[in-house]
């Protein structure tokens, strides 16, 4: 009792606590933005409605939207509804955004490493191609790109065959496509089976780790465990089934191919040129990431019968990551956000979609743009979340 009397007369007042004044601040600063956010809000709704009288709705979207879209990932015609071309544009977008991501990382891996060769050519041919397009504005090169590389391109009469057949001309790389066949439904089962299974090993792999102190590979042998339960899903079902997936082929028609997927020059052209654009940011945190770790690490590597590249793997490239994982998410959702370029060489992403021809043909400009808005938001905390969980789990790991 004399010990909680004594502790409770040296606690300070509240109004002098420091935890509770910091959580007063934090609760008076968030009071503060959604207060302004109100009244910015409550303002724009009056001035709407008193000046313009149009109200705020979203009824819109179920309107008939009686336009084409020159490339989907989903069925879509000029029948279908504004959300549904909403639901097109964002697709696309996202598409390229994931393809962007994973190939600029690659690239970038690449070229970081590459700067930091002893051999001077390699470096050399690095260092210039991150200096190169690094200071070249993104919208520029995404035209020279899009004007002086695809559609250049011979014609569809011309076009440069590769074997499958895959079609490469000025109208894009026409190439063959998997198609679902009547084994796909059980096919599908298959791998969430695989998946599951994957999971399971991956867990037990962790643990045993964790009790032995030596890690294994746990991603590599989840991928391999999902792998072969897919191929072996594979045989089982196209035995007794049928075959999961056929081969779409594209066939030459006229001045144009039937069948297969063909990816647009526009398409092509922003992938392309957004992935080599930031691959060099990229490539300048993969060169920072590795040069923070100290000389002594190597050495002590090169001491124990490493190799240069098991070094590398191993030892110098784990612990860069703790420097290279923040500026990376950066340069994701730059790319992200830089694939609304799309607008300038015709690919039909959420931005040019939503906010050329919806906004043009309904006049629901903040409607429209709250919804773009609110999206690439959604892009943006979506990616930072994951890669600062990625973040936190590899602090762990280094502790």
């Amino acid at each position: 009792m004399h010990e909680s009397f004594v502790a409770a007369q040296a606690r300070p007042p509240f109004w002098r606590d420091e935890r509770v004044l910091r959580v007063l601040s934090q609760v008076l600063v968030l009071a503060v933005v959604f207060g302004l956010l109100y009244f910015f809000y409550s303002n724009m709704m009056r001035q709407l409605r008193e000046t313009l009288g149009i109200p705020i709705s979203f009824e819109f979207l179920r309107q008939t939207a009686g336009f084409d879209i020159g490339e989907s990932l989903i069925e879509y015609s000029r029948a279908d509804t504004y959300g549904r071309a909403f639901l097109v544009g964002l697709l696309n977008t996202l598409q390229v955004a994931v393809l962007g991501i994973v190939f600029a990382t690659l690239l970038g891996i690449i070229i970081g490493v590459m700067r930091l060769s002893t051999n001077f050519l390699v470096g050399l041919v690095a260092a210039i191609y991150v200096e190169a397009f690094r200071n070249i504005p993104l919208l520029v090169l995404l035209i020279f790109w899009a004007q002086a590389v695809f559609l250049k391109l011979p014609r569809m009469k011309e076009a440069i065959i590769w074997p499958g057949p895959t079609y490469i001309s000025n109208r894009g790389i026409a190439t063959p496509w998997p198609v679902p066949a009547e084994g796909w439904p059980a096919y599908r089962l298959a791998l969430v089976a695989g998946l599951i299974l994957a999971l399971v090993v991956a867990y037990l792999l962790r643990e045993q780790g964790k009790r032995t102190g030596r890690m294994p590979l746990v991603t590599l042998w989840f991928l391999v465990t999902w792998i072969g339960a897919g191929v072996v899903g594979w045989f089982a079902v196209d035995l007794t089934v049928g075959t999961p997936l056929t081969l779409d082929r594209p066939v030459l028609e006229g001045f144009n191919t039937q069948g297969g997927r063909v990816f647009s020059q526009q398409f092509m052209a922003l992938l392309s040129g957004l992935v080599i654009y930031t691959a060099a940011f990229i490539a300048e945190v993969v060169r920072a990431g590795i040069q923070s770790v100290s000389k002594g690490q190597r050495e002590a590597a090169y001491s124990l019968g490493l190799t240069p590249f098991q070094t590398l793997r191993l030892v110098v490239f784990p612990q860069a990551l703790r420097v290279i994982v923040p500026p990376l998410t950066s340069q994701y959702l730059n790319l992200t956000k830089n694939s609304s370029l799309a607008i300038a060489i015709g690919y039909p992403d959420l931005f040019a979609v939503a906010g050329n021809t919806i906004l043009n043909q309904t006049g629901r400009a903040i409607e429209v743009f709250i919804l773009v808005m609110a999206i690439y938001l959604f892009f943006s905390l979506t990616t930072s979340l994951f890669m600062n969980i990625y973040n936190r789990r590899i602090r762990l790991v280094e502790r």
